[in-house]
């Protein structure tokens, strides 16, 4: 391909324009608008969840430079992580009386409860004037993803949504090659993954158990109708046993991901057995029905593979092709294997259908999870065909992040997320079949383009073709840091550098509101047979009155939300 800049090129680029600063990522804006003297000052940053995945964007965002002065969690067991690191900050078990209390010292706030939480936790600090970092997805539901939108832009603060891979140069890399038009118009995108770290598909809830004594449960219920605590019981236990051993050939224990790697919670700091996110009560160990991260397969606290890496997988097909819920015409189950009446299914497939955008023609966007080996190859093309070529073609990034050779093919960092439990080479672990590296595939009418991990990975299919490719030269400013390959640090750091005044973070609201917005459609759709269709103005589905509960959330009294 021609390294000069295409018309073609730039008309994408433009497109883009709300996404990179006129002076690029490192540009300052009004410093006095936001209360501060100098970018170099520290900023005083709150915890919303002290340990796990929390704690490590508060080690993150802090990075040895800013200051930590206060820290809630719901359970002071889970968080004696982050209470140990800074013993001198504050600690509370409601994020209400922290702000209250201690909400002049506080600059930003760091969030990473569970999913239900999320929008409930960020609206109130950003009504205090707090910039905020919520761990994706940024909300369990569409309309609290727009109502989040719409706060950012009502209340002027710095914001980001956790989905680390939209730092990497990879997925920036991969963009460039869509607007380059190396693969041409792109009607199809293909993305999977091998299945969640945690149970689901159970048909009843176990009898109540005592509430740790370490955590308040009605503070962790929050906004959510309240029901008994359970651990589960002898029948639940044997059940996730068998769940949890039956992916991936050997069993797994709690904290391991469907093909045996540790999850991202364990990965982030927490240990298995643990309460894994932040008030992620649960320390009396193992599995336990709710506790430590099973929330995320339940309809009323998670967003299921969705909202843990499906933002993950999808984000560069997010911002490359534009997607949003102003253009999305449909969503549908195409398939749902173990449903239950609380979790979501055991396995989901989604369909996503969007209209043009721009030049860039109608794209259908395919889900699947508990996939083993790819969801998708292109016709005539196997595994090994696909693959890259270790030693050729480009390396973006630091070798060994995902973005192999020299890690694991698909795997972010060496850790969790493989796209289908498949092995790079001639055969899968514990027999499982052959990976093509990716668990997401461009299909465009010139070729084909594929990433992997959080992004992470980026390549043109087959590999061959990958081995003689020369990049385009770059549009898009790279994220601060994201040279060392800590995509946790990189985009933390770049929420706080847009904290002190600079350039908007690369996933500020404005960019994860909608790109959430729409993804969490997926797990609206997983209660239905046949098409939901979406009318953006409205936020709602037309044709199923029914599923738009599942759009707007109700609310426990006292708990409600509002602009």
């Amino acid at each position: 391909m021609s390294q000069g800049i295409s018309r073609r090129y730039f008309f994408f680029g433009t497109l883009l324009a709300g996404a990179v600063p006129p002076g690029g990522f490192s540009s300052a804006q009004s410093l006095k608008m936001l209360g501060y003297k100098s970018p170099n000052e520290k900023l005083n940053i709150a915890g919303i969840g002290a340990g796990g995945r929390p704690f490590a964007d508060l080690v993150a965002s802090e990075a040895g430079v800013e200051n930590v002065v206060a820290l809630t969690d719901v359970d002071w067991e889970r968080g004696a992580q982050g209470f140990a690191r800074w013993p001198k900050a504050e600690k509370y078990r409601d994020f209400r009386q922290m702000i209250e209390h201690q909400g002049k010292q506080i600059d930003a706030v760091v969030i990473g409860t569970a999913d239900h939480m999320h929008a409930t936790c960020a609206l109130h600090c950003m009504q205090a004037g707090k910039h905020v970092y919520v761990e994706k997805p940024l909300t369990r539901t569409p309309w609290e993803a727009r109502l989040l939108t719409q706060a950012a832009e009502k209340y002027k603060v710095a914001t980001q949504m956790g989905n680390q891979g939209y730092s990497h140069d990879a997925t920036r890399v991969a963009c460039e090659i869509l607007w380059s038009g190396e693969i041409g118009d792109v009607r199809e995108v293909h993305a999977w993954h091998g299945g969640p770290g945690w149970p689901q598909g159970m048909q009843k809830i176990p009898p109540p158990t005592p509430v740790p004594t370490s955590l308040d449960w009605d503070l962790w219920l929050g906004g959510a109708a309240f029901r008994p605590y359970t651990t589960g019981d002898d029948e639940y236990r044997a059940y996730a046993a068998s769940m949890m051993g039956g992916r991936g050939g050997a069993g797994r224990g709690p904290g391991r991901g469907p093909d045996g790697a540790m999850s991202a919670e364990v990965a982030a700091g927490a240990q298995p057995g643990r309460g894994a996110r932040g008030g992620g009560g649960g320390g009396e160990g193992g599995f336990g029905f709710y506790l430590p991260f099973n929330w995320r397969g339940f309809f009323d606290f998670g967003s299921g593979l969705f909202g843990d890496w499906g933002v993950h997988i999808l984000g560069p097909a997010n911002w490359g092709l534009r997607l949003g819920p102003d253009s999305l015409i449909s969503v549908e189950r195409t398939k749902a294997e173990g449903i239950s009446p609380f979790t979501y299914p055991v396995k989901n497939a989604i369909k996503y259908e969007f209209a043009a955008r721009g030049s860039m023609p109608p794209v259908t966007v395919y889900w699947s999870d508990s996939i083993q080996g790819d969801a998708y190859l292109p016709p005539g093309m196997t595994a090994e065909e696909a693959r890259k070529i270790p030693g050729q073609g480009p390396q973006v990034g630091p070798a060994g992040r995902g973005g192999f050779p020299g890690g694991r093919a698909g795997d972010p960092g060496g850790r969790g997320g493989a796209p289908g439990g498949g092995a790079p080479g001639g055969g899968g672990r514990g027999g499982q079949p052959a990976s093509s590296g990716y668990n997401l595939i461009f299909v465009g009418s010139k070729g084909c383009l594929g990433t992997s991990g959080r992004g992470e990975g980026v390549g043109l299919l087959p590999g061959s073709r990958w081995a003689e490719y020369k990049l385009p030269n770059a549009y898009l400013q790279r994220s601060p840091g994201a040279s060392t390959g800590d995509n946790g640090s990189a985009h933390a750091r770049d929420w706080v550098r847009a904290c002190k005044g600079g350039a908007p973070a690369c996933s500020n609201f404005s960019i994860g509101g909608p790109y959430t917005e729409w993804l969490v459609l997926g797990a609206v759709a997983t209660h239905y047979d046949g098409k939901l269709l979406w009318d953006n103005a409205r936020g709602e589905i037309t044709n199923n009155r029914d599923a738009n509960k599942w759009v707007k959330p109700t609310f426990r009294k006292g708990w409600e939300l509002k602009l």
